[in-house]
């Protein structure tokens, strides 16, 4: 395909448009379309609404979903560390939250007053969660990031099943396959109408509903965890990560530790992971094994690649991709067929067209300067051409 072909697309000419905007501009862009997806679940536009299901339902399993892509985004997109067993830290996240709260767990925390009392459990189990899963990525990454690529698969991979069968097995402290239920939640607005509040699954008519809370909570989050991304891509570390991810060798020949930034990477997005456990345990206010599947891990590594690895926004994009397509097609049938349980053969076909038309996702991240870049753009605007004498 021809470059004039290419950058003629729709979507590189929203990139290349998008690219082109200076960072206030992008702020203000950015602004706006926060609080008009904010406000989706409150004026649903009837071509995006899902009709077999609550569309703020399905914005906050999207807002989770965004959560893990950022994470992983930073595992796989920067740092270029190939991991399938992610979804055992999004396990380990939501199982802290369930095993400190749940009346049916044997460390239940949960207490009239203090620190792990009703209305306030949930908010202080989410820094708990998030410092256990990345003490868990810290301890699984110190002998495994010395592997690279399949072998480094393989050994994630196999770090997500043991969560789960751990999960499974352990029936004195998880109560195995039956899960943990009444997990903890945001005890807010409690009124005669929500006397458990609106984050409660009692709250489940009208548009505000705790679909819509929870979103609302997760998009919040999104914005935080952003911009953390955002300044770790821009300093040292993040200059490391994309050293390591073109060419570890060469990284490792210019005298970055090649280990240590792979050791933050994992660590940074196991936390960023665990978080949105945390979420999905308060959410959904139950938690079992059956959920951290294999699965589920291989479609939070298509998000990340269908949006584009390396592109916050862009795996944010895939997320939703992941999440929105299979609930807006949940009760349309054809030929008998449900669609929505066609999910899998549609990813998996999206996937192929997208290795062959577009390798780098939809919106593939920019090659930039990170050190120095506003100096070096100007000088090169200053610089005389070919035509102007030399002074």
């Amino acid at each position: 395909m021809s470059t004039t072909a290419k950058s003629g697309s729709p979507w590189a000419r929203v990139t290349n448009w998008w690219d082109t905007l200076n960072r206030p501009q992008k702020w203000v862009f950015g602004i706006l379309l926060f609080v008009a997806v904010g406000l989706s679940p409150l004026f649903t536009p009837g071509f995006i609404d899902t009709p077999g299901i609550s569309f703020g339902g399905t914005m906050a399993q999207f807002a989770m979903i965004a959560i893990i892509a950022i994470g992983l985004n930073v595992v796989v997109g920067q740092a270029g560390l190939l991991d399938l067993g992610y979804v055992g830290f999004y396990a380990v996240g939501a199982y802290t939250v369930a095993l400190l709260t749940s009346p049916e767990s044997p460390w239940n925390q949960m207490s009239p007053s203090g620190f792990f009392s009703t209305p306030w459990a949930w908010l202080s189990c989410v820094p708990l969660a998030m410092a256990v899963t990345a003490l868990t990525g810290l301890i699984l990454g110190f002998p495994t990031l010395r592997l690279r690529g399949d072998y480094l698969a393989i050994v994630t991979l196999g770090f997500g099943e043991i969560i789960r069968l751990l999960a499974d097995n352990l029936a004195d402290i998880t109560n195995g396959p039956r899960g943990l239920n009444e997990v903890a939640f945001p005890h807010f607005l409690e009124n005669e109408q929500h006397p458990e509040g609106v984050f409660s699954v009692s709250n489940s008519s009208g548009d505000a509903n705790y679909g819509t809370w929870w979103f609302w909570v997760g998009l919040v989050m999104i914005v935080l965890i952003l911009l953390l991304v955002g300044n770790l891509e821009r300093s040292r570390v993040g200059r490391a990560w994309i050293a390591v991810r073109e060419d570890e060798d060469a990284a490792e020949v210019m005298g970055v530790n090649t280990f240590k930034f792979k050791l933050w990477a994992f660590t940074i997005g196991a936390a960023i992971g665990g978080l949105s456990g945390a979420l999905y345990a308060g959410q959904v206010q139950y938690v079992a094994p059956p959920t951290f599947n294999i699965i589920n891990s291989m479609l939070f590594l298509c998000a990340v690649v269908l949006g584009g690895q390396g592109n916050k926004l862009g795996v944010i994009l895939g997320a939703f991709i992941i999440v929105y397509l299979p609930n807006r097609l949940l009760g349309v049938h054809f030929l008998g067929i449900d669609m929505g349980n066609l999910k899998y053969l549609f990813f998996g076909l999206a996937l192929v067209v997208l290795m062959i038309f577009r390798p780098q996702g939809l919106f593939p991240v920019r090659q930039q300067l990170l050190a120095y870049g506003k100096a070096a753009r100007s000088l090169l605007r200053a610089r005389p051409t070919d035509t102007e004498p030399v002074k």
